[in-house]
C-alpha cells in the first residue's frame, strides 16, 4: 500500500469536531506528528480538500487520548490546533470543547469501562495540566448520545455532559494575573490579561469603536479591528511572558460589553485571526471569571453576583452560555472550579490514511 491508515474515531465536541486517535497510534516526535496530522486534516488549503477538516479553525482540531499514569486521572488528552490555511500545527493550547467529547471517545476506544446509569472519567488535559471530571451519560451500562439537552451553535439535542474543571488558574502562564496587574494598557487600549483555562487578553468592545453585538460575520469583515487587534495581542503576549505569539493561538482575545438579552455581560471571542462562532469552553471560563473578578475591565459593564457558586451566562454570537464558578473572594479573586454542561457525537470511525511518504506508521 501506498498509504499509511491510522484508526480513529471522529466526533463532535461541543461546538467543534475532529478525530480522536489513540496516542500509541501515532508518531512520538512532535515534528513528525505534526506532518501526519497536516496531512489527515488537509492543511494548507481553505477547504483542506486533501484531508477531513472543515475549512474552519473549530473543525480542524484534533484529540489524542492515552491512559494516564497520573493518580488523580483515568485518561490523558493531548490537543493539537491544525492551522486550516497554512501547514502549522499548534500544540500549545487545550480545547474544552474538544474536551467535551473525550469522555464518550475513552469509553468507544475501550479506554474506560462503564459504571452505570453515569460514567465519571477524569481527565488531564496534557497540554496544560488542568484536571477535568466529565460525567457520562451511560443508562445500563450503555454509551448513549440521545438525550434533551441543547447548547447554542448546535443543532438538535444530545445527552448532557458534565464538566467539572479543577486546577485551571495559571494552567500555561503559571499565574492568574501574568502581567501581575487587573488591568494593562497597551497599544491605547485598557486590557486584563488572565489566565484560566485558556490565556487571554480582554477588552471593553467600546474602546475599539465596538457595540460588542457585531455578528462573527460582521467582526471577520473588520480588517481595522483585527489589525488593531493582533498588534495589541501579540504586545500582550510578550507581556505575560509568552514570548512571541504571532504564529502561536494564544493568547486569546476577548470582548466585553453590557449584557442585552437577560445575561450577565456579552462577549466576543477570537480564535484569534477569525471570531469564533459561538464560545470556546476555555475561553468561557476566563471570561467568566474576569466578569467576576473586580479591579478588571468588566468593571461598569455588569452586577456581579455575591452568592457563590455564582452562574455566570455569557451571551456571545450565536447565544448563551452557562459558567458556574466556585470562587473566594477575600483578600483576592480565587477560582476553586467552573462547570460546563455540553454535549458530543460520534460521526464516523474507522481509518484515516495518510501518504507513505509523509509517515511509513513506524
Amino acid at each position: 500500500m501506498t498509504q499509511t491508515a491510522i484508526p480513529y474515531v471522529f466526533m463532535r465536541g461541543g461546538t467543534s469536531r475532529g478525530p480522536y486517535f489513540l496516542r500509541s497510534d501515532l508518531p512520538q516526535d512532535l515534528d513528525k506528528l505534526a506532518e501526519v496530522l497536516i496531512a489527515a486534516i488537509g492543511a494548507g488549503h481553505p477547504l483542506n480538500i486533501d484531508g477531513i477538516g472543515g475549512g474552519a479553525a473549530v473543525t480542524t482540531k484534533v484529540a489524542m487520548l492515552s491512559p494516564s499514569d497520573d493518580e488523580w486521572a483515568d485518561i490523558d488528552y493531548f490537543f493539537a490546533q491544525v492551522s486550516v490555511e497554512e501547514r502549522l500545527v499548534d500544540f500549545k493550547p487545550t480545547c474544552g470543547n474538544i474536551l467535551s467529547g473525550v469522555g464518550p471517545a475513552a469509553i468507544e476506544m475501550g479506554l474506560i469501562r462503564t459504571q452505570g446509569e453515569e460514567t465519571k472519567v477524569r481527565i488531564r488535559a496534557v497540554n496544560t495540566g488542568a484536571q477535568v471530571e466529565a460525567k457520562v451519560q451511560t443508562p445500563g451500562g450503555q454509551l448513549t448520545y440521545d438525550g434533551g439537552s441543547q447548547i447554542a451553535g448546535v443543532p438538535g439535542h444530545a445527552a448532557p455532559i458534565q464538566l467539572s474543571f479543577m486546577g485551571v488558574v495559571g494552567s500555561s502562564t503559571g499565574a492568574f494575573l501574568p502581567t501581575g496587574n487587573l488591568r494593562d494598557s497597551i497599544q491605547g487600549i485598557e486590557v486584563t490579561c488572565m489566565d484560566v483555562a485558556m490565556p487571554l487578553v480582554i477588552a471593553r468592545a467600546a474602546d475599539f469603536g465596538l457595540s460588542g453585538y457585531e455578528s462573527a460575520e460582521e467582526l471577520d469583515g473588520n480588517e481595522e479591528f483585527f489589525d488593531r487587534m493582533e498588534k495589541l495581542r501579540i504586545e500582550a503576549g510578550l507581556a505575560m511572558g509568552m514570548g512571541d505569539v504571532s504564529k502561536s493561538v494564544t493568547p486569546k482575545f476577548g470582548l466585553l460589553a453590557p449584557a442585552k438579552d437577560g445575561g450577565t455581560i456579552a462577549v466576543r471571542y477570537f480564535m484569534p485571526w477569525k471570531t469564533h462562532p459561538t464560545m470556546a469552553v476555555t475561553g468561557a471560563q476566563c471570561l467568566a471569571s474576569c466578569a467576576l473578578t473586580p479591579g478588571t475591565v468588566a468593571d461598569g459593564l455588569l452586577n456581579r453576583p455575591n452568592s457563590c457558586p455564582a452562574e455566570i451566562v455569557l451571551e456571545h454570537a450565536s447565544g448563551t452560555i452557562d459558567v458556574l464558578i466556585d470562587f473566594s473572594n477575600n483578600e483576592s479573586f480565587v477560582l476553586n472550579s467552573a462547570g460546563l454542561v455540553r454535549t458530543a457525537r460520534k460521526l464516523a470511525d474507522g481509518y484515516i490514511y495518510v501518504p507513505k511518504e509523509v509517515w511509513d506508521g513506524s
